[in-house]
């Protein structure tokens, strides 16, 4: 209805050569800024998943009090409410050095703890959130959800037991394995494939998440591990934090095309992670010129990398000269999702906390989802869409895999 008042105006004061009551500029800046508002308005509307963030591990290197704004990280209060997140999945990190070490459950458990508190802390702004059930019960109230998924396998360790001593704890994805290959599987990120795949264990657990209610995550795990866990998984699965190779070919952490529709088959869904190396091989390309020059640098100055003169010079190299991927293109990963695989499979999965300063424009903390979705309207997204994406999507997999017991 607005644009086509404006061309009347256009054809009345040509008409009549009379100068039009209505500035083209002014009205395109109007529509902008509805366009604005109205997503905000959804962002607020609509419930926000986001399948990983980071906050326990860096909460667990540098505590903080994130019920109000934080001076670091991407996540606190305060920005979440800004930007209408209302179930961010706390991530349960395990470093793969606590596969050699030993150690990975008691790990576990502090922070699992630590998320308990944190809404026992702040029961007027947090609180836990077991399904999707309960995070519709706190989005009305006015909370902040806090389901949990663990990155890692490896605290499961070698007792089957575990996996459902962690779904008691409130665990409802576990993330396979993480950089190195585990007793469960194989790793994108090692090429010494251990298993070729998932191990006897492996399979044992896969069976056993299915069993228990658990769902699947399928990122970080090796491609012969995916299409293993997709032949032997009865329940959906996700990808809590992956994006498409197709932008980033060869990165295997990505998921391939082929990847993305066995998961859209089998009624799984993807959520698109925000950094800007997932997103666009520019980005991979100046993150790798900037490592071989700082390695470079670092030894010319006869300095360790740790040397504070060293992390400072290398951030503010890294500021100058990494090529910081867009909002944009985090709705090119979603467009491509929607095209080969359709709008049921597709979420947001943002790795807020966890890849460091490598967040692209206009995405830099959970404040953001507004500008994504600002985006995706621009494109042509329906509210109905959007809510899929945002929500209904991940929400479907959650309760397919919370449902009766496979037998």
């Amino acid at each position: 209805m607005r644009k086509t008042g404006f061309h009347v105006c256009i054809i009345l004061c040509s008409m009549t050569l009379l100068s039009c009551t209505s500035d083209p500029k002014n009205s395109k800046e109007a529509d902008g800024a509805s366009m604005e508002d109205r997503a905000n308005e959804l962002a607020h509307r609509f419930i926000i998943t986001d399948g990983h963030i980071d906050l326990p591990y860096r909460l667990k290197n540098r505590m903080e009090d994130v019920s109000v704004r934080t001076e670091n990280g991407e996540f606190d209060y305060v920005r979440a409410k800004e930007g209408g997140l209302d179930a961010p999945f706390m991530s349960i990190y395990i470093p793969a050095k606590y596969q050699e070490t030993g150690g990975a459950k008691e790990v576990a458990d502090t922070l699992i703890m630590m998320v308990e508190k944190l809404a026992k802390d702040h029961p007027d702004k947090f609180a836990l959130a077991n399904s999707p059930d309960e995070v519709v019960a706190n989005f009305e109230k006015g909370l902040v959800s806090l389901p949990m998924g663990m990155e890692n396998g490896a605290p499961i360790e070698d007792d089957i037991a575990n996996v459902h001593y962690f779904h008691q704890r409130g665990i409802r994805y576990i993330t396979l394995t993480h950089g190195k290959d585990n007793q469960i599987c194989d790793s994108s990120y090692d090429t010494t494939r251990t298993w070729n795949g998932l191990s006897p264990f492996g399979r044992e657990v896969v069976k056993e998440m299915n069993q228990v209610g658990i769902m699947i995550d399928v990122s970080h795990i090796s491609d012969s591990t995916f299409y293993q866990v997709m032949a032997l998984s009865s329940r959906p699965v996700i990808a809590s934090h992956s994006s498409c190779r197709h932008f980033v070919p060869g990165f295997e952490r990505n998921m391939s095309d082929d990847m993305i529709e066995k998961l859209a088959e089998n009624g799984g869904v993807i959520q698109i992670n925000f950094g800007s190396t997932f997103l666009d091989i520019e980005a991979q390309k100046s993150q790798d010129a900037l490592r071989d020059h700082l390695l470079s640098w670092v030894k010319e100055q006869g300095l360790e990398p740790s040397d504070p003169k060293a992390i400072a010079y290398a951030d503010a190299y890294f500021n100058k000269n990494f090529k910081f991927s867009t909002v944009s293109k985090v709705a090119d990963h979603i467009d491509h999702v929607v095209k080969i695989a359709g709008i049921d499979h597709v979420g947001l999965g943002s790795d807020f906390d966890g890849v460091g300063n490598t967040l692209p424009e206009d995405l830099k903390d959970v404040s953001d989802y507004p500008k994504l979705i600002l985006e995706l309207l621009k494109r042509g997204y329906s509210e109905e869409d959007i809510e899929k994406i945002c929500y209904k999507n991940v929400f479907r997999v959650w309760r397919a895999v919370e449902s009766q017991p496979t037998s």
